[in-house]
């Protein structure tokens, strides 16, 4: 039985009709679920989900006034999970002819029964699905054209070479378009479309532009990029304007050198900022909590951050870029605080790892949505200039490499770059040190957040303070 349930307060498009950009429409997207998972009943399966999606884009890569690449992708998957009271099997497809759907279901069918019993195996509790949800305004197709694309690239990567006769060479500059859209429904007990038994669906979309420009030449170049990320293509930063600030941050590192070891307050840039908070995510992560793989376990109402620091988590942000109207269970999406005076209010769960917890879901299963860390203490003024102020002495972190964060002790090490300042100015850019701490440390050592807040994917959040790491140089 189909669904006819659609999302509050908007008036769909014809769901006979594909959307725009793509060969599939909803209303075929529910066929090949409603085949599934009436194919899952007639096995004998008690429950069972279904998701058909299909995703189409554009990608365009130039390097020194040179088209290097078009790509265009589309693709399209079917994913079925049959479960055998709480024994489970998945399997996937990408065709969608009725045969090939039935023999997808057949082959999760299979898996199910001869996996062993799991449980906490099983689709969401009732209560906690989506049964109506809102329009959050996430899908604006770009209908740019490959040549169109490739003006764009190159007019970016020019701007940055008309910044400075220092820029002398590049990695080259990109734009890509990228849209998506699914549906997905659930069989509970060989019912559908009742409530508490989750259907739907929405399409989605995001573009960008970025460039990679080198300065200066022989041993002395150094590399630099930006780029612009958004859902909707007229809200892309302009092509002169990435490249120039490209091009600025290439040529603001030239002259690099070592410094010597020592122990200092780091300044994180607010990019990389939001690395620690994903940091955070992670250590409160279900996943990592059952398994006992973090440094942060137990940590439910505990201080585990600086008291002037919160976390607030909105999914259903208009246009925003983590946002979900439910996760990828079919779960509804809150809005929730979940550090309050750096205290954890509450973890990233799915309905797995809630229940392995003996906690329920918060709607997470596939990530966090829109996450802001703010502090109390941040005013208006709290801009970049006003945080290195705030840093005195120390070192401004640019850009950071490699991986060397171990989620079980919390021990941090990454290679980094950046800037070392005196008297709250940049005094020289510094480059090829480690920084080194412990996240418990660190998180709870963070003196100030600016007001130069930074959207990176689904987190917000300003440059970073804190208050000490060991900084390892020559």
């Amino acid at each position: 039985m189909k669904s006819t349930r659609t999302p509050q307060g908007h008036v769909p498009a014809d769901p006979a009709r594909p959307l725009s950009g793509f060969q599939y429409s909803r209303a075929q997207f529910e066929e090949v679920v409603d085949l599934a998972l009436a194919h899952a009943r007639q096995l004998g399966a008690s429950d069972a989900a279904a998701e058909a999606s299909e995703g189409a884009g554009l990608n365009v890569g130039v390097r020194k006034g040179d088209l290097e690449n078009v790509e265009r992708n589309r693709d399209k998957s079917l994913g079925v999970t049959v479960y055998l009271g709480r024994r489970r099997g998945n399997a996937s497809s990408s065709d969608f002819s009725p045969d090939a759907v039935r023999r997808t279901v057949q082959a999760a069918y299979d898996i199910a029964r001869f996996t062993a019993e799991d449980p906490v195996a099983g689709l969401p509790d009732a209560q906690d699905v989506a049964d109506s949800y809102p329009d959050l305004d996430l899908f604006h197709p770009w209908a740019i054209t490959s040549d169109e694309a490739v003006h764009l690239a190159l007019e970016c990567e020019a701007a940055a070479f008309a910044t400075s006769r220092k820029i002398t060479n590049s990695e080259g500059a990109s734009v890509s378009a990228q849209q998506s859209h699914f549906f997905t429904a659930h069989m509970r007990g060989g019912e559908r479309g009742q409530p508490g038994i989750f259907s739907g669906g929405y399409a989605s979309s995001r573009h960008s532009l970025s460039v990679a420009p080198i300065a200066g030449k022989g041993e002395h170049m150094q590399r630099d990029y930006w780029y612009s990320s958004m859902r909707a293509p007229e809200e892309l930063a302009s092509p002169a304007a990435v490249g120039r600030y490209a091009a600025e941050r290439a040529l603001s590192r030239l002259n690099g050198r070592k410094i010597a070891t020592t122990e200092c307050p780091v300044l994180f840039e607010s990019p990389l900022a939001a690395g620690l908070l994903g940091a955070y995510v992670q250590a409160t992560s279900g996943g990592a909590l059952y398994r006992k793989t973090t440094f942060l376990g137990d940590s439910l109402g505990k201080r585990v951050m600086a008291k002037h620091l919160d976390i607030l988590e909105e999914p259903h942000l208009r246009n925003g870029k983590g946002s979900a109207p439910f996760d990828d269970e079919g779960v509804r999406t809150v809005r929730r605080k979940v550090l309050s005076a750096g205290k954890v209010q509450g973890y990233f769960l799915s309905t797995y790892s809630a229940r392995k917890l003996g906690m329920r879901t918060t709607g997470n299963a596939g990530g966090s949505h829109n996450l802001t860390l703010t502090s109390r203490l941040t005013q208006p003024g709290d801009d970049l200039p006003a945080m290195l102020k705030k840093l005195g002495r120390g070192l401004f972190v640019t850009e950071l490499m490699g991986q060397g964060v171990n989620y079980v002790t919390g021990d941090y090490s990454r290679g980094a770059s950046g800037y070392w300042v005196e008297n709250g100015e940049i005094a020289f850019p510094v480059q090829e040190i480690t920084i080194a701490g412990n996240l418990k440390d660190m998180l709870l050592g963070i003196e100030a957040v600016g007001a130069d807040a930074y959207n990176y994917g689904a987190k917000t959040v300003g440059s970073i303070l804190v208050n000490r790491m060991k900084v390892a140089g020559s």
